[in-house]
């Protein structure tokens, strides 16, 4: 059960940076609890605002509802309180609600409601989607905007009447236009959220229309950089934010861009770049090149320089 409201934990994801945790998985594509849980463990040494566990970046796509259970109730033994844990939720309605409900049995302070499956419903469709899993739950609800789960501003103040736990707005589109409209509509009355591939590229933009948090992938591998990177938006450190995107943010987004679902993979690269393996990603998505992976360790040395120490001793 968890220890939190909705509204609670909705301000406390909202007061920091987030951690989007990789899965990890073995040669034989298991789920690796124990790996998972010494890296969640890592993670925690530093200043974290939630964990969202199994979400975009913990390839909630590939794993079966049962995988999906088991990682959010690994998540939750090991953050024991310490932050507030957000379940990855998705595909179609009644797989969502049955995932919501397990979250909450297992837990977790909150759910990430993801696009439900291949379908490009209208707005009527989906709201009738995300009420579905708001009435499911006690916890807070985090919608994910983006692909073919698009909301205008009126379905969301709509849904918002309706269902108090629905507490979080993450924005995967990069419509500013959209985002203001939102944003000037509900005001505080949501937690809005940062989702665009390689956050850091928009958060200082993106502070300015109410969002004061983001997921950062890249702190899977560059935990440091990331959060020195996050406390430069929150003070609009014009200065500092330039040098981390020149140095790290912009060439690591030209080497994400060269393969489709890199976005993912990229992050478990990284992983292995600083000796920290998560595993293979699984299919359909490919992991790295050796020639992309040893980029990758160039990059990263940039502004790690002690990752060439931790993956010579793994």
């Amino acid at each position: 059960m968890s220890r939190m409201t909705p509204a609670e934990m909705a301000a406390t994801i909202g007061g920091g940076l987030l951690s989007f945790p990789v899965t990890h998985f073995d040669r034989e594509q298991r789920f690796v609890e124990k790996d998972y849980r010494e890296h969640c463990a890592w993670m925690l040494e530093y200043e974290l605002a939630g964990l969202f566990a199994a979400g975009g970046t913990g390839e909630f796509f590939s794993l079966q509802p049962t995988e999906v259970e088991q990682v959010v109730r690994a998540a939750v033994a090991e953050t024991a309180g310490r932050t507030p844990v957000v379940a990855g939720c998705g595909y179609g309605t009644a797989i969502a609600v049955d995932l919501a409900r397990s979250a909450e049995a297992a837990g977790a302070d909150g759910i990430l409601l993801l696009p439900p499956y291949l379908m490009v419903p209208g707005q009527e469709g989906l709201a009738a989607h995300i009420e579905a899993v708001c009435k499911s739950t006690k916890l807070g609800v985090i919608v994910y905007n983006r692909d073919n789960a698009i909301l205008n501003e009126d379905t969301l103040a709509k849904l918002c009447d309706r269902n108090p736990n629905l507490v979080g707005f993450k924005d995967g589109v990069g419509d500013i236009e959209l985002m203001m409209r939102v944003y000037a509509r509900m005001g505080d009355r949501l937690t809005y959220i940062g989702g665009l591939p390689t956050a850091e590229t928009f958060a200082p933009a993106y502070l300015e229309m109410g969002v004061t948090t983001y997921s950062s992938a890249i702190f899977n591998f560059v935990p440091d950089f990331a959060l020195n990177f996050y406390r430069a938006v929150r003070a609009r450190d014009h200065a500092t934010i330039m040098s981390g995107l020149r140095e790290f943010v912009l060439p690591y987004i030209a080497l994400r861009n060269r393969g489709r679902g890199y976005a993912v993979s990229i992050v478990k690269a990284g992983m292995t770049a600083i000796g920290r393996t998560a595993g293979p990603v699984r299919t359909p998505l490919v992991d790295l090149s050796d020639g992309e992976l040893a980029e990758l360790k160039a990059l990263i040395a940039r502004v790690q320089p002690d990752a060439p120490k931790l993956a010579a001793n793994a």
